[in-house]
């Protein structure tokens, strides 16, 4: 069975990708557009890959379509470039509204709050199920890359942490050395943020990270992807840390494109 798997990612990854998708990519993917040509080819092997092996489901009467599909799978996979990974192994399904959903929800807060009740929704990332989304939203927060928002980074941040066995906002990391500086610097930043929440502080980082750790590194990861240069230039230790996990330099990436 894996050594089916094997050969058939293979040929997947030796398969041009349809000028159809790249055509979409290019239009509704502005972070595409910082990529090097072998970082968009990494992508496309990947994105083959991802789309041969995920489940697409259109919920209240959505109806999929190729653009709908890649535009999703090459943002979840721009997660993955350049590093050892097996393609999100327990994700399966990816569910897709139309527009923002509710969802009974049980929120525990800081302060020892627990919050219930039906929320509006633009994404959830279920413990070895499925990821939920809005595709209004997916399509908006692609092509805005400067909002600091991106709700399929988001949630397929928490697939990332998932794979540690638990959503805590630990991920697999690539070396077991670094988990002490991760330790440490999240600890520090995440206990600022709930400082700067407390306190009615203003903070860059946005305040549903300090809903737990988990929410944390998801939010972080938008703002890695979404605004590097701000992040690097506000939280150089947590910019580090992430550089290192994703084995990107974001910012590097878009003071490049800049200049």
């Amino acid at each position: 069975m894996f050594g089916f798997r094997k050969r058939r990612r293979e040929k997947l990854r030796s398969t041009e990708l349809k000028p159809e998708w790249k055509e979409i990519i290019l239009k509704n993917i502005k972070f595409y557009s910082f990529l090097s040509e072998e970082l968009k080819k990494e992508l496309h092997s990947l994105i083959q890959i991802f789309m041969d092996e995920k489940t697409f489901e259109g919920i209240d009467g959505l109806e999929i379509t190729d653009e709908i599909k890649v535009t999703i799978a090459a943002q979840a996979c721009i997660l993955l470039l350049h590093r050892d990974t097996d393609i999100y192994p327990t994700l399966h399904t990816i569910l897709v509204y139309p527009h923002p959903f509710y969802s009974n929800i049980k929120q525990h807060l800081p302060g020892g709050i627990v919050a219930e009740g039906e929320q509006g929704r633009l994404g959830e990332s279920w413990f070895r199920g499925p990821v939920i989304l809005s595709w209004d939203d997916v399509r908006r927060s692609a092509y805005d890359h400067n909002d600091g928002h991106n709700v399929v980074f988001h949630e397929f941040a928490h697939q990332l942490d998932s794979e540690s066995g638990a959503n805590e906002g630990a991920p697999i990391l690539p070396e077991r050395s670094m988990y002490i500086a991760w330790a440490r610097v999240l600890s520090k930043e995440y206990q600022d943020l709930l400082d700067h929440l407390e306190h009615h502080h203003n903070s860059d980082i946005d305040f549903y990270g300090a809903t737990n750790p988990a929410e944390f590194f998801a939010v972080v990861t938008e703002y890695f992807f979404e605004k590097p240069i701000q992040l690097q230039m506000r939280h150089p230790e947590l910019y580090e840390q992430f550089k290192n996990f994703f084995n990107l330099d974001t910012a590097a990436m878009m003071l490049k494109d800049k200049n």
